[in-house]
């Protein structure tokens, strides 16, 4: 039979107590943050986190309150602050750089003026139509394909991220569709280019894989792995073969444009994606004993 107490829920910063709560041994920390939530309006279940100590880890919500070992009946509330859903951020970051990247392509007059009434390289033209779908392509998962475990983030990060995207996407573009750049050679860029169409397929492909082993509304975690689908059997070798596509698309982006500003951004999002990859990686081993010890992280044999 659930045990019926009080619990204290105090601030881990000040240490002021916010909600005296009338619980049961059964009840989950999801019910707990929506009992805080009719106490507090503010504090909505996606702002908060709770903990058994100030340091401790966060508590997962399907946890009862009976597997918390509490040697008093207190836990301690951190404020994530105002949050935004992970499809808003998604839209946001990615309909940016395809609007700005355009904005150089399509109006060159209003960027470069009188010099922009030199004709553009078919490369140009190319490499143009490769950002659009990259990220028309990220949208368009945004909307129907991903399945997200964690329902918002932090609404800070949505300027941060929107910085990163949009920034690089008019620094990559304005170099490129510049009067004076300078393409590379035919035998540099049409192989680079079917390298890139490759990468696309394949990122999409483990994208629509990762999507079927989360049903819909659940956090369901599984092992992924191949099927008859050649762009997954990249899964026998790694974990996480959507940033090994991504990274050696962005790769192909830059051989194919031989823009400096490419390879920096090529450069500091293959370094962000081997974090996460790393991370998940990590979580994968921890999760499943019988995960394939073979695998990497992103890149195959190597880490």
């Amino acid at each position: 039979m659930p045990e019926y107490l009080q619990l204290k829920v105090l601030s881990i910063g000040s240490q002021r107590q916010l909600a005296d709560l009338e619980i049961s041994s059964a009840d989950t920390i999801a019910q707990l943050k929506e009992k805080i939530a009719n106490i507090r309006p503010k504090l909505y279940p996606a702002r908060v986190a709770l903990r058994t100590a100030p340091k401790s880890k966060n508590i997962k919500d399907d946890v009862q309150v009976q597997h918390l070992e509490l040697t008093e009946p207190t836990l301690y509330l951190k404020d994530l602050g105002p949050q935004v859903g992970w499809t808003t951020v998604f839209l946001t970051e990615y309909s940016g750089p395809l609007l700005v990247y355009l904005l150089f392509y399509v109006r060159p007059s209003l960027i470069y003026g009188d010099q922009a009434s030199q004709p553009m390289h078919q490369h140009v033209k190319i490499a143009a139509i490769c950002h659009t779908f990259h990220y028309a392509k990220r949208l368009l998962e945004t909307l129907f394909v991903h399945r997200f475990s964690k329902g918002t983030m932090p609404i800070a990060n949505i300027f941060r991220n929107s910085i990163y995207y949009w920034g690089f996407a008019a620094w990559m573009s304005y170099f490129i569709n510049h009067p004076l750049y300078t393409p590379v050679s035919n035998q540099l860029f049409y192989p680079a280019l079917a390298a890139f169409g490759f990468c696309e397929l394949g990122n999409l492909s483990i994208h629509l894989a990762l999507r079927n082993l989360r049903p819909a509304g659940t956090k369901v975690r599984a092992i992924p792995k191949p099927s008859l689908n050649p762009f997954t059997w990249l899964f026998s070798l790694v974990s996480c073969p959507n940033y090994t596509y991504e990274s050696g698309a962005w790769i192909s982006f830059t051989v194919m444009s031989g823009a400096l500003t490419s390879l920096f951004f090529t450069i500091a999002g293959t370094y962000q994606m081997t974090v996460w990859a790393l991370g998940k990686h990590r979580n994968y081993r921890k999760e499943f004993p019988e995960y394939p010890r073979q695998r990497k992280a992103i890149f195959p044999f190597i880490f």
